[in-house]
């Protein structure tokens, strides 16, 4: 458990500046920081206040449940009526808010908890409504690598003005006992965090077979799975950072500055794509590939073996993040089926057809190239990120980080850091060499007139490969002839 936190003090100062001159009543908003288990300690770098939702209604404000019924009977309002004034809080919106903000983090760096600014009187009040937001920011942004079931919340009150942190647990049953004061104080965290980065290179083939068929499993859901198993294959994979092998037993910290390069190391693993080949079910294969450049920030009291961990963790959440905004476009599109009932083939790559490739049953060959990840400048030198579908431009970051995080929009996109060469991309082939014969699917026509009525060209090029044979074959039966003869006369 938390039992101490560490807030960047221009950061959290300037936040209840901000406060302060706003003379609103309340405000909540999001904790962006650092839980170390093993340590005990958190560290907090700023904080994101939750906007309007889409009605223009602020998330939180206050509410007297005596109000109406004092002007309803037309009586003044009792003196103790304050006492009962608590807090409203849209939860369901905060937790998109801290959904949406997740996705822009990188390795290590993630929503923590939630900050309310509001009175002592109406934060005593509101213990409840608290517990549970918290509780729903936990569920909708997971601290995946740590397996914390801790959040924090963080109280800025007006009357009297003081800061407070509490731990919440978010595993157990909400009660006034979910929340347990911790040490908080202002200090320097930006300045002494190290930088980590990673190119990772990956290549998963995932067969899609005739039970995914007759379940009418989804491709994004064979995905889905296939990421899910890698996680296991990442935990256990070793590490080196600038050329030296981690080892957890002797883990200690990184003491120099810079930039600091990890590589990922795997054991060598059987062929997933032989195994899949000798099933006789199988009908395609999803083959999942491209790089992925992880970035990790680490406190220089942390060991350098959670940088690995956040570096692993930030990988499997980059690919995830892809995959739902995949499918976030998919269900937004408009595409149907044609009116005649007739099956829909996928013939382009492009999003048009992202429907159509990610939520049916493989059909035929396809391609998908995921969003690209690119890399904003933040504080202190650390970077955010965002993704970019391939028919977006720069622009569209802009509206992401003034309406999530913020900040001023970024003006200079030559600032943007774009390590990802090679894109991650979905290939969807139909595997029909080891599909059961009586198996048929439509839209195969194309493939089966290509064999029945194959090319000129090809038929030239298998007419050569015969003729080279025999041409081989001849010229090693005159070698053995001709052995035979010269060993036959040099015995006699």
């Amino acid at each position: 458990m938390v039992k101490a936190v560490v807030g960047e003090e221009t950061r959290l100062q300037l936040a209840e500046d901000r406060l302060a001159q706003s003379a609103i009543p309340a405000q909540v908003g999001l904790v962006i920081g650092k839980l170390n288990s093993k340590l005990d300690r958190g560290f907090i770098f700023d904080l994101v206040p939750t906007p309007p939702n889409d009605s223009g209604d602020p998330p939180c404000s206050i509410i007297d449940p005596l109000k109406g019924v004092a002007d309803k009977k037309k009586v003044s309002k009792p003196k103790s009526s304050v006492d009962s004034s608590s807090l409203w809080i849209d939860k369901e919106w905060v937790s998109e808010h801290a959904r949406q903000v997740s996705r822009l983090l990188v390795g290590g760096v993630k929503v923590v908890g939630i900050y309310v600014w509001v009175g002592e009187t109406y934060f005593k009040n509101s213990t409840l409504v608290l517990c549970q937001t918290v509780t729903g920011v936990a569920d909708a942004a997971p601290l995946l690598e740590n397996g914390s079931d801790e959040m924090l919340l963080l109280h800025i009150s007006y009357s009297p003005r003081r800061w407070t942190c509490r731990n919440c647990s978010v595993s157990s049953n909400i009660t006034s006992s979910s929340l347990r004061p911790c040490d908080f104080k202002l200090g320097k965290v930006l300045n002494s965090l190290q930088t980590f980065r990673c190119i990772y290179n990956f290549c998963m083939r995932l067969p899609f077979s005739h039970e995914n068929m007759s379940k009418a499993k989804l491709m994004n859901d064979v995905l889905l799975d296939g990421i899910s198993n890698h996680v296991k294959e990442l935990k256990g994979a070793k590490a080196i950072i600038d050329g030296n092998l981690v080892d957890v037993i002797t883990d200690g910290s990184c003491a120099s500055g810079g930039v600091h390069e990890v590589e990922i190391l795997f054991p060598f693993m059987k062929d997933t794509s032989s195994e899949a080949s000798s099933q006789n079910d199988v009908v395609g294969i999803l083959v999942f590939s491209g790089t992925v450049c992880s970035y990790s920030y680490l406190n220089s009291k942390e060991p350098i073996s959670q940088a690995v961990a956040d570096i692993k963790g930030d990988i499997i959440m980059s690919l995830k993040t892809r995959l739902d905004m995949i499918s976030d476009e998919a269900d937004g599109e408009t595409a149907t089926a044609p009116e005649n009932g007739s099956e829909t083939y996928i013939t382009t790559s492009n999003m048009e057809s992202v429907n159509q490739i990610i939520q049916q049953p493989l059909r035929k060959q396809c391609m998908l190239t995921f969003p690209r990840r690119v890399f904003i400048p933040w504080l202190a030198g650390t970077f955010i990120c965002d993704y970019l579908l391939p028919a977006e431009s720069f622009e569209a970051l802009s509206d992401h980080f003034v309406e999530l995080l913020s900040m001023e929009a970024p003006e200079d996109a030559s600032t943007f850091l774009q390590p990802e060469n090679e894109l991650p991309n979905l290939t969807a082939k139909p595997f029909w060499n080891v599909v059961a014969p009586s198996y048929q699917i439509s839209g195969t026509a194309h493939i089966e007139s290509q064999s029945k009525n194959p090319k000129k060209g090809d038929h030239k090029k298998s007419i050569a490969k015969i003729v080279n044979a025999l041409f081989a074959g001849f010229i090693l039966l005159i070698a053995i002839i001709l052995g035979s003869l010269f060993y036959a006369r040099s015995s006699n």
